[in-house]
């Protein structure tokens, strides 16, 4: 399981951090540790599978994405998307800051 559940049960709804803007919280940090891809997760629905968040990559968007997706890539040495167990959650004001230095 990419995401424990008792880390799944702090992310808030969809839509919950909608009219947050800068003050929106990143739960959760996924990277693929072979190529330069990076999810922050913000929110996730019930079923805990759809998200909305931050991807990092080439360029840089918010987006929906799946866990089931995630959990089925592989990267360039074929290493699967894994969690960063020490990123602590944080505001995206300040996650964009250190994206952009």
């Amino acid at each position: 399981m990419l995401i424990p559940d008792e880390i799944l049960k702090t992310i808030p709804a969809l839509y919950a951090q909608e009219n947050e803007s800068a003050d929106a919280i990143a739960y959760v940090k996924l990277f693929t540790p072979d190529s330069n891809f990076t999810w922050y997760i913000l929110e996730i629905d019930d079923d805990n599978n759809l998200c909305f968040g931050y991807v990092v990559s080439h360029f840089s968007e918010y987006g929906y994405f799946t866990l089931l997706e995630l959990e089925s890539l592989r990267g360039p040495l074929n290493l699967k998307v894994e969690r960063d167990i020490y990123f602590e959650p944080m505001k995206m004001d300040e996650l964009l800051k250190q994206h952009s230095e």
